[in-house]
């Protein structure tokens, strides 16, 4: 379990006035809020169900999102609280066990079932701006691959709004399936790439609500942009993720926190690959030793009971191959702190001295292999003549 350093504390819309609803999803939405309770306990059990009713992404993910808002209630006590140690399982865990959330248990829960019915979904980090100011506490909502397009969908803000210090539950529908260059009026993603634009506004523009299309800016392929991102490591999209966010401008402190977690974030994953392949080395390193013994107690045995050549020699090469895997693998550790590094240059002399040892062993293995048979055994001998060695 990993704990998150950044604080969300994930707003909802405040008075926001629900879109008049369409008829569109009437059906969908019917069916959706008859899920049987015994199969609201995990998000696989909502996903089975909606799979099992349900073909078309469009209506998918509608069926999610109605689900969602209907069922839970906005946590308004709890509003400006997170817990650093919830990991997304965890979310998802709460907001079903007790039907209650602030947006990142909305968006999590819409996310992992979307993802799980064969939408493709993220969960995205941002802040906002309501009745023209800009809030103080970040948010988190969705977009969702819908039909060949990508699409805005944000279950807290579509499940109601605060008044009067209480949550009224109203579905809002401009926030299902909202097209990018109307969120982007309201929503603004700490990385411009969930913008999905290809002229994407910049903070300070979001500040200034100048969130209409400029084709004077650079064009950015966010398509190509974002599958380039998926292929990436965990460390590689932070740091892409953080380059990103820096040129679109560190206007507020929200955006200054993301990029301090991100830093974070990036300093764990370093470390772990550190330790990791620290590890690997020494493992690597063992499991050469062991093989290597385990030679020199056959050849001590006299190579007794008998093997195929090929098998001797296996012996000596698998010793060999996890040896020198030991030595490339202290190689991929990069800019090690100094126990580390002292850690890694007594580990480099140990594989030396095994090496010297093995070669030892190389060498009397070619010998064997090119005396004939009668004669080997002699090999395991020491003749000398006159204090002069003879084989």
């Amino acid at each position: 379990m990993r704990f998150l350093t950044l604080i969300l504390l994930f707003g909802i819309a405040i008075g926001i006035n629900a879109q008049k609803q369409t008829n569109e999803f009437t059906a969908v939405d019917k069916l959706a809020l008859q899920i049987p309770d015994s199969l609201t306990k995990t998000a696989n059990g909502l996903s089975d169900y909606i799979n099992s009713k349900f073909t078309s992404q469009s209506d998918k993910s509608r069926a999610i999102l109605i689900w969602t808002t209907n069922n839970t209630q906005y946590d308004i006590e709890n509003m400006i609280a997170t817990n650093l140690y919830q990991s997304t399982s965890e979310i998802i865990d709460k907001v079903l066990k007790t039907k209650k959330g602030v947006c990142m248990h909305y968006a999590e829960l819409y996310n992992s079932t979307a993802n799980k019915v064969g939408v493709k979904s993220y969960v995205i980090a941002g802040y906002t701006k309501q009745n023209g100011f800009v809030d103080y506490i970040p948010h988190a909502w969705c977009a969702s691959f819908i039909d060949s397009a990508w699409y805005i969908i944000d279950p807290t803000w579509g499940s109601g709004y605060i008044q009067n210090s209480k949550f009224v539950k109203k579905t809002n529908e401009f926030y299902f399936k909202a097209k990018p260059e109307q969120m982007v009026k309201s929503h603004m993603p700490f990385d411009p790439l969930w913008q999905f634009l290809n002229y994407p506004v910049t903070n300070q523009e979001f500040y200034e609500g100048k969130t209409g299309i400029n084709k004077n800016k650079p064009y950015f392929n966010y398509p190509d942009t974002l599958m380039q991102f998926e292929q990436q490591s965990d460390i590689l999209k932070l740091k892409s993720s953080s380059r990103r966010i820096e040129q679109n401008g560190v206007k507020n402190s929200l955006v200054f926190d993301m990029l301090q977690h991100n830093k974070r974030e990036i300093e764990y994953h370093n470390s772990k690959i550190l330790v990791e392949a620290s590890n690997s080395a020494v493992t690597l390193y063992n499991d050469g030793i062991n093989r290597l013994n385990r030679f020199i107690d056959y050849r001590n045995k006299q190579f007794t009971p008998t093997r195929p050549d090929n098998e001797i020699k296996e012996m000596v090469d698998l010793a060999d191959k996890s040896l020198s895997s030991s030595r490339e693998k202290l190689k991929e550790i990069k800019n090690p702190d100094s126990n580390t590094a002292n850690s890694i240059t007594q580990l480099n002399k140990s594989i030396d001295e095994a090496v010297l040892n093995l070669n030892e062993q190389k060498a009397f293995l070619e010998k064997y292999f090119k005396t004939g048979k009668l004669f080997r055994k002699s090999l395991f001998y020491k003749f000398s003549w006159m204090g002069i060695p003879l084989n």
